[in-house]
């Protein structure tokens, strides 16, 4: 029997919990809407969905800045997507550097950018290849695996590994990005009555491994070599993955789970449970988009199993709101499912969420929106910290206070000697209130500037004000000193 849950009231909101969104550009799936749009018309739907966010309380976004082979940006080393103008390798209009512009959006925003790599996908259709002559997939055939009708960067072949680990160490170097994420495409999808073509590179690079064996050893080599290179590079930006939902299923390996669908071992080779144990990703998604009680993949089964299994690594629970869009009946046709899989993330302390996709939202009913901004997300929250890449916090604000009539104006000192991006919280309490930081009903703001105007306040009454400073990965200062207002 599924049971009912009532909705979170905002006081049990977590103050700290990654809320994001999913931004798929592979087909225009949410972002741009269509092919060819202007460049004033692409920032504005990409505004709009940053400023729908926002105002439901979501910190992050995930978007897609190469969907196959091809970039979001520019790159020395891809043409511009298909996905923006129409045209395999021709630049917006008027043109401007997309990723560039989405990170300024978000950050303006306090909110976190994960730039999304499908790393090995190299065409949507294997009988079309847009790309120019000197586009890897032309120049260097042998790195190319056909499969499905699609075709594939051959995770087999080091030097197709080395590329693809190239075009990604060069967004990490050249662009403010908070996190490298990857989806969970490594070997393809299985297609039924078709064998992934491998074996010349199976024969060519294999030390007497299974077949099976060496395709998870090749990816659990790009993996563990792009955490190095992105940590080289730039030690704060986080590495994620959001893998299928099923590691291995207990039939075949009594640590899997009790589930009976396709696995990411023994389907897709990525060992994923590795890489957590191993400390090669920051955070994982698993795509748990079943509903509870599913009789193949349960969400009630998955989720408590991979809390279990991601050792010292972040969890963030991807929620397929796409489910409910067109959906007819029970347990799509309302919220109640996703609210309830949130209830049930929080309640075994997952770090958060990610949402599949943004679009969704403009295709389904308001409900789900309304229970996030009202009540799930009701309050301010940052992302979780994460002490192994940085755990030394920024110093205290020094803060004061104005009352006037048009309320109560907070500004605050920094003493920023490591001169990197602060952002401040800003908290309220009435007079003989406790001073609980971890309340997050109490923070007011979340902001980049040095000072904050109360204006939602009674004037009857004395207030205490209380500032903390938040560095890159959201390691929070001591409190600063206790600020208190007057009455009028």
């Amino acid at each position: 029997m599924i049971t009912a849950y009532p909705l979170f009231a905002r006081e049990t909101s977590p103050k700290r919990e990654l809320r994001a969104a999913w931004i798929a550009t592979v087909s225009n799936i949410d972002w741009p809407s269509r092919q060819g749009l202007s460049a004033q018309q692409q920032q504005q739907e990409f505004i709009n969905h940053l400023n729908f966010l926002q105002g439901c309380g979501f910190n992050a976004v995930v978007v897609q800045v190469r969907p196959a082979a091809d970039a979001f940006y520019a790159s020395p080393y891809e043409p511009w997507s298909k996905y923006l103008s129409g045209k395999q390798g021709q630049p917006p209009f008027p043109k401007y550097d997309p990723l560039e512009f989405m990170i300024s959006e978000c950050h303006k925003r306090n909110m976190e950018f994960h730039a999304w790599f499908n790393p090995f996908r190299a065409l949507v259709a294997s009988n079309s290849n847009p790309n120019p002559a000197d586009h890897a997939t032309r120049t260097h055939p042998d790195w190319i695996i056909h499969y499905g009708g699609k075709s594939y960067f051959d995770p087999g072949n080091p030097e197709a590994r080395e590329y693809v680990l190239k075009v990604i160490l060069d967004v990490v170097s050249r662009y403010d990005v908070d996190a490298i994420h990857i989806d969970d495409y490594f070997y393809p999808y299985p297609v039924g009555g078709m064998t992934f073509p491998d074996q010349g590179s199976y024969a060519k690079y294999n030390t007497g491994m299974s077949r099976d064996d060496w395709r998870r050893n090749n990816v659990n080599l790009f993996i563990s070599q792009l955490n190095m290179i992105v940590k080289k590079e730039k030690s704060w930006v986080k590495f994620g993955v959001s893998p299928f939902g099923i590691w291995r299923n207990d039939s075949k390996d009594p640590r899997g789970s009790a589930t009976r669908g396709t696995s990411c071992y023994d389907d897709l080779y990525s060992d994923v449970k590795l890489w957590a144990e191993k400390k090669w990703v920051d955070y994982l998604a698993p795509q748990l988009y079943w509903e509870r009680g599913h009789r193949v993949a349960a969400y009630d089964v998955l989720l408590p199993w991979w809390k279990e299994n991601i050792a010292q690594r972040q969890l963030f629970i991807g929620l397929g709101i796409y489910r409910m869009v067109n959906a007819k009946t029970y347990p799509w046709n309302s919220p109640n499912e996703i609210l309830a899989e949130m209830q049930a993330a929080r309640a075994v302390h997952a770090n958060g969420f990610i949402f599949y996709s943004a679009s969704s939202f403009n295709k389904i009913k308001p409900a789900l929106a309304d229970s996030l901004r009202l009540s799930y997300f009701g309050n301010i929250a940052i992302p979780p910290a994460t002490p192994w890449l940085d755990n030394t916090p920024p110093a205290a604000p020094t803060v004061t206070v104005i009352s006037s009539a048009q309320g109560n104006f907070v500004r605050w000192e920094q003493n920023n000697t490591a001169n990197e991006p602060l952002r401040y919280l800003v908290y309220r309490f009435e007079l003989n209130e406790k001073t609980d930081l971890t309340n997050s009903s109490k923070i007011l703001a979340l902001t980049r500037s040095k000072s904050f105007t109360d204006k939602d306040y009674d004037a009857a009454k004395s207030y205490r004000y209380v500032v903390t400073a938040l560095d890159r990965l959201w390691n929070e200062s001591d409190p600063s000193n206790i600020a208190a207002s007057s009455t009028d």
